[in-house]
C-alpha cells in the first residue's frame, strides 16, 4: 500500500531534507518515526529535496508498507514522536504508482525580506538599503515561461536538466514584509535563493530589470547575484491533480 504524507517543518536544525551520513536531515527523522511506530523499515520519498536551513509551510512525501493503520490515529502517534519542528497534517492513501515527485503539478516558494531588525522575526532576511521594488517586479517577467536556469543554479549540479517552467513570479508585500513568489514545475539547487540575489541587485539599481533576461540567456552562473541566505526560504505549497487524492474517496 502506498500513501502520501503531508508535512510542515523548520528546517533551521537540520542539514536540509534528503537523507546524509553522519548529519540530522528531515527525511532521516521522518523514517526513523514510521519505522518505529510501524515496526517495518519505512523509507520516505519526497517530493523535492530542500537546501540546509530551508522551511517547509507544506511538504508532501511518499511511503510504502504492509502495516494496516487508522489515519487518525498514526498522524497523532507520529506528531508525538516527532520533534516540535516537524508536523505531519495529513496522510492520504493512494494507488501504488502514484509517485509525489514526478506527480507534482507545481511547487511553490517564498522568500522573506525585512528592512527593519524585529526581534521576533527569525525567518526574514534583513536588509537596510532602499530598494525599486517596482523594478524588481518588472524584472520577474523575464523568469516567466520555460527557460534553461544554468545562471541561476550551483555549478556541477547533479541534475539532467536545468530547464524549467515558471508559470508564476512577482513580490508582495505582507505583515510589514517584502515577499518574492515562485511558482514552477520544478526548480533548481539554489536557484531560488539565486534569483532573489539578482532581483535585489535589480533593486539596489546595480542592474537593469532586462538585465535579468540577458543573464539567462548567457547561462553563466557569475553574471548572477549572490545566493541570498537559506533561513528566509520557505516551500510554500505543492499541487497535485485531485485525481490523486481522490482514487480511494
Amino acid at each position: 500500500m502506498r500513501f502520501f504524507i503531508e508535512i510542515s517543518y523548520r528546517g533551521t536544525n537540520y542539514h536540509g531534507w534528503q537523507v546524509q551520513p553522519n548529519n540530522i536531515t528531515i527525511q532521516a527523522v521522518i523514517n526513523k518515526a514510521l519505522t518505529t511506530i510501524l515496526k517495518e523499515e519505512i523509507f520516505v520519498t519526497g517530493a523535492g529535496r530542500t537546501d540546509a536551513g530551508v522551511h517547509a509551510n507544506q511538504m508532501y512525501a511518499h511511503f510504502d508498507t504492509k502495516t494496516t493503520f487508522e489515519i487518525d490515529k498514526l498522524i497523532f502517534r507520529l506528531n508525538q514522536f516527532l520533534p516540535n519542528d516537524i508536523t505531519i497534517h495529513n496522510i492520504i492513501k493512494v494507488s501504488n504508482d502514484a509517485n509525489c515527485r514526478f506527480d507534482a503539478k507545481n511547487r511553490t516558494y517564498r522568500y522573506f525580506i525585512i528592512n527593519q531588525k524585529n526581534s521576533f522575526i527569525e525567518d526574514a532576511f534583513l536588509i537596510h538599503k532602499s530598494l525599486d521594488i517596482e523594478k524588481m517586479r518588472q524584472s520577474c517577467k523575464f523568469l516567466l515561461g520555460k527557460h534553461d536556469f544554468t545562471s541561476f543554479t550551483k555549478k556541477h549540479s547533479q541534475t539532467h536538466t536545468n530547464f524549467c517552467n515558471v508559470e508564476y513570479a512577482n513580490w508582495h508585500n505582507f505583515d510589514n514584509k517584502l515577499v518574492f513568489e515562485i511558482r514552477a514545475d520544478r526548480f533548481l539547487w539554489n536557484m531560488v535563493r539565486s534569483i532573489v540575489g539578482t532581483l535585489l541587485q535589480v533593486g539596489e539599481k546595480k542592474m537593469s530589470p532586462d538585465s535579468v533576461g540577458d543573464i539567462l540567456t548567457k547561462k553563466n552562473r557569475s553574471l548572477a547575484g549572490k545566493t541570498v541566505p537559506s533561513y528566509a526560504l520557505f516551500l510554500h505549497k505543492i499541487e497535485y491533480s485531485n485525481k490523486i487524492f481522490n482514487v480511494y474517496k
